[in-house]
Formats: C-alpha cells, sequence, structure tokens
C-alpha cells in the first residue's frame, strides 16, 4: 500500500470505539448510573475496534495480509517509538503526583493560595488556584479533585453561584493541563509532532495567556456578599509546596522529562520526611500506587497506537486529511498556511467531540496533523500547540466529559450548568481563531 492511498473504511474501527464507548456511557447516564462513562472502560471498549481493524487489514490493503502478519502491524504500532515515550512518562507523572499527595504537598499549594485571596475575589483566585495546581501535577482531573472539593467549601458559606465556581474550577485545570511539562496531552501532542517540550509551552502561551487574563478579569467583577467563616483545610507547611515550583522552573528550563520528574519525586519526598510526618518506608508504594493510577490511560494509549497503525496503513488517515483539506479549500481561499492551522485545529476539535478524551484524540489525530503541518510548513511547535489547545477546549465544553462529571458530582449539579459556566474554553475558541487568522504566516 503506498502512503497515497486512501479509504474511508478504514476509519470504521474507530468509530466503532466511539460508539461502543460514548454509547454505552450515554445510555447508562439516561438510566441514571452514577459515573456512567466509566462503567465501560476505554481499555476494553476499544477490543472489537481492534478486532474489525486487524479483519479490514485482509479485506482493505491491496496486498492481502495473515493474522500474523496484522498483529505484527498492530504490535509495531503499539510499541512505537512516541508511544512507548508517553506511557513511561505517564508512569512518572503518576509517581510524582501520587507522592506529592501522601506528602501534603496538593493542600500545601490549595492553602498557600487560599491564604492571600481577598474574600471579594474568591472566584478569580480559586480560577488561578486551579490553574497553577493543575500546570504543577499535569492532570485536570487530579486537580479538579483536588481543589473542587475545598471550593464546595467556600459556596457553602458565601453566597456564590456553584455553577460559577464549578465551571471556574474546570476553566482553570484546563488552562494548566493544556500548559504543564507534565499532562498527558502535552506529553502526547509534542511526541506526535515532533516537538520540543518548552517550544510548545510558549506558543500555548499566545493562545492561552490572554484568554485567562480575560477570563480573569470578568472574574474580579463577581464577588461575594458572605463573608467566609474558614476557608482553609488544615494548616499545610508552606514548604511542600516547593517540589511543585521547582519542577515548574527545571522545565521551563529545558531539563529533559525524564530527569525533571525523577527529582520532583524524591524532592516531594524529601521535603515531606524533613518537614512532615510522612514516611520514607512508604515511599515506594506511594509510586506503585501512583503507577496505578495511570493504568487506563497507558494500557489505552497502547492500544490507540496499534489502532492507529492499521488505520494508517489501510490509508484511512490519508482519507481524513484529504477530506479536511478538500472541505476546507471550498470556504477558504487563502494560502496553504492558514488553510492547514484549521485542519489541524478541526482535527483536534472534531475527534475529541466524539471521545471526551482529549489525550486519546491526540494520539488518534497525531500522525494526520504531523502531515498536515509538514506540507504547509508549519512549526511543530505550533501543530503541537493547536492539536492540544482545540482538544483541550472540547474537553472542557461537553457534559459527558470526565473533568465535568467530577465537578458536577462534587458540586451537586449537573453536567450541563458546568460546561456552561467553564468560560475560560469559550475565550480560548475565540482567541485561538483570532491567532490563526492573525498569525497566517512564520
Amino acid at each position: 500500500m503506498t502512503n497515497q492511498s486512501q479509504s474511508g473504511w478504514a476509519l470504521l474501527p474507530l468509530g466503532l470505539f466511539i460508539l461502543l464507548f460514548l454509547g454505552t456511557g450515554i445510555y447508562l447516564q439516561s438510566q441514571g448510573v452514577e459515573y456512567a462513562f466509566y462503567q465501560l472502560p476505554a481499555p476494553v471498549a476499544i477490543i472489537p475496534a481492534l478486532l474489525l481493524a486487524l479483519y479490514f487489514n485482509r479485506v482493505l490493503a491491496p496486498t492481502k495480509h495473515n493474522l500474523e502478519d496484522s498483529i505484527s502491524l498492530l504490535i509495531k504500532g503499539m510499541g512505537n517509538n512516541n508511544v512507548m515515550t508517553m506511557c513511561l512518562i505517564y508512569l512518572l507523572a503518576g509517581a510524582f503526583a501520587s507522592v506529592a499527595k501522601q506528602t501534603g504537598g496538593v493542600d500545601a499549594v490549595v492553602n498557600l493560595g487560599l491564604g492571600v485571596i481577598p474574600s471579594a475575589y474568591l472566584v478569580a483566585g480559586l480560577f488561578v488556584i486551579s490553574a497553577i495546581v493543575a500546570t504543577a501535577m499535569g492532570t485536570s482531573m487530579g486537580t479538579i479533585g483536588a481543589v473542587a472539593p475545598i471550593a464546595f467549601g467556600v459556596v457553602e458559606v458565601t453566597s456564590l453561584d456553584p455553577a460559577l465556581m464549578a465551571g471556574a474550577i474546570v476553566g482553570g485545570a484546563m488552562f494548566g493541563d493544556n500548559l504543564s511539562f507534565i499532562s498527558d496531552t502535552t506529553i502526547a501532542s509534542t511526541k506526535t509532532q515532533g516537538a520540543e517540550l518548552k517550544d510548545k509551552f510558549k506558543e500555548n502561551l499566545i493562545f492561552a495567556l490572554p484568554s485567562a487574563l480575560i477570563v480573569l478579569a470578568v472574574y474580579i467583577f463577581y464577588s461575594s456578599s458572605a463573608v467566609p467563616t474558614d476557608l482553609s483545610n488544615e494548616p499545610a507547611n508552606t514548604l511542600l509546596a516547593l517540589p511543585y515550583f521547582f519542577i515548574i522552573v527545571l522545565a521551563v528550563l529545558g531539563l529533559n522529562v525524564f530527569v525533571v520528574l525523577l527529582l520532583g519525586i524524591v524532592l516531594s519526598a524529601l521535603f515531606g520526611f524533613a518537614v512532615a510526618d510522612y514516611q520514607i518506608a512508604n515511599v515506594g508504594k506511594d509510586i506503585y500506587a501512583g503507577f496505578a493510577n495511570m493504568q487506563e490511560i497507558f494500557l489505552l494509549s497502547l492500544l490507540v497506537g496499534g489502532l492507529s497503525e492499521l488505520m494508517r496503513h489501510q490509508g484511512g488517515l490519508n482519507f481524513l486529511v484529504s477530506h479536511i483539506n478538500s472541505a476546507l479549500s471550498k470556504v477558504s481561499k487563502s494560502g496553504l498556511y492558514f488553510k492547514n492551522q484549521f485542519a489541524i485545529a478541526s482535527l483536534g476539535l472534531l475527534t475529541n467531540s466524539a471521545i471526551a478524551n482529549n489525550t486519546v484524540a491526540i494520539i488518534v489525530s497525531g500522525d494526520s496533523a504531523k502531515k498536515l503541518a509538514e506540507q504547509a510548513d508549519i512549526e511543530p511547535r505550533r501543530s503541537a500547540s493547536l492539536l492540544d489547545i482545540f482538544s483541550c477546549i472540547t474537553q472542557g465544553l461537553v457534559p459527558f466529559g470526565a473533568q465535568a462529571l467530577l465537578a458536577a458530582a462534587t458540586f451537586g449539579i449537573s453536567p450541563i450548568q458546568v460546561v456552561s459556566n467553564v468560560w475560560y474554553c469559550m475565550v480560548l475558541f475565540v482567541i485561538s481563531i483570532l491567532v490563526m487568522i492573525i498569525r497566517t504566516k512564520r
């Protein structure tokens, strides 16, 4: 099969995966099942799609492949250098988050912020705290899990709108997750596009910082007439927050991500031992717990890598790129650089609209995005940034996304109420479109 071969049928396995994963979640949600979208784990939902892709490898390819050859191709995709690198980083990121949480680092970061926020600017302040924690932790879900309960406690003792507060927490989490050096979406987008972490970070700031400042300015106008009685959890030693800030500085300086994460784990354990009651003997158990927390995304990344390779081999990704280009050529007379930016953005936006998992969306569409970038001479940092940003926008606005569901459960409101208040993602969409229109040339 040549690299120019195309087949829309090759995308059907991806459609089957989306149908099973999303369809099951929507049905169970309608039946009132709690955490409906977690009842059928994504690594299980993808198995029928893999079987279909293996079958298609026998009937779609010009050269017929037997089962053994097809499985070899699947394993080749799973063992792709980028996929394996992502998986190793997932493990280290999970280990760091676990150790830092057990040592009290998360509570220290949150309480440090709460201690300096004037009561009139609680929504704005918690948006900033959520953004900082997510940037440090590299996970929007972990951030929402850490900050949302505290934010809900604030809502209970003020007259603040819980939906507004929930939207601020999710928005801040998406901001930090999108920028963090240890976020799985950052790792996936940079590895698939061949970009450097620090270059992608700087590029992302062009889109994310103006959006965050606009939203922050809006939140500042919201104040509470009720004075909270107690805004913090149990006192946490602020020294425990230092490992988070160390890894941000080291990552910005361009230190290898593996070294950054390993240093984060070591520093968190040492600070916890020195200034808290953390037992060094527990560090091995906590690291393994962090590995376990990354099990689903680890397995899914491997399997999606295999599925992607089969779809690429069968011409599915070429088909997708070709049709996005064709659609854009009908609505735009601008140059290739301009059109392909929108094509890459569309890949991230549309794929994640269906999957509701921004990391998976980036992995699935990464090869196509890279091809579009190379075709128009778009810098890897720009294509990585666009892919991450637009999947992030979708993730913050889909009511069946994990972030919206977790925030809704914490605040006792509906996911629709949550996503309708995630103003950061809405503003980020508008700002990103404007940036792409203005910056049409390198």
